[in-house]
């Protein structure tokens, strides 16, 4: 079952069951994603929607962030919630080990030696990791093996 339709469906199930916070975090993700799709006229696929998803876990990080620092512990659980949900959809994240290697080997293969081969290994890691790793870790090892 592709993405949009789980989505449908745990968002009906959601309605069934009364989980107010399931059914609201899916309808800000489904509006995301048609928000997109109405910006750009494509219909998305799992990749697309794996990148609406990422966005919007990004966006819950940020206001976690906020949220923690402005001592508003009451929205700390539910912005939490709320990425986990996110988190169900996306693919199995990568441990730093499992990126580590990646980077490593990809690296080796581009023949890259110092930061400015940066940006090249960066073009060809991204594409690989999307949806399964956070852009900025990935930049952090990067750089930790070019330099």
């Amino acid at each position: 079952m592709d993405l949009k339709k789980r989505l449908l469906e745990d968002f009906k199930i959601a309605m069934k069951e009364k989980d107010n916070l399931r059914k609201n975090t899916i309808t800000m993700i489904r509006a995301a994603i048609l928000q997109r799709e109405k910006d750009e006229q494509i219909e998305l696929d799992d990749d697309g929607v794996i990148e609406v998803l990422s966005s919007e876990l990004k966006k819950r990080e940020a206001s976690l962030e906020a949220a923690e620092k402005g001592n508003r512990l009451d929205m700390v659980d539910d912005i939490k919630t709320e990425m986990a949900i996110i988190k169900d959809y996306l693919p199995q994240q990568l441990t730093e080990d499992e990126i580590d290697d990646i980077v490593a080997k990809t690296i080796e293969e581009l023949g890259a030696n110092g930061m400015k081969d940066m940006g090249k290994v960066m073009g060809v890691l991204m594409p690989k990791l999307k949806g399964r790793a956070d852009g900025k870790l990935v930049n952090q090892i990067t750089r930790k093996h070019l330099q």
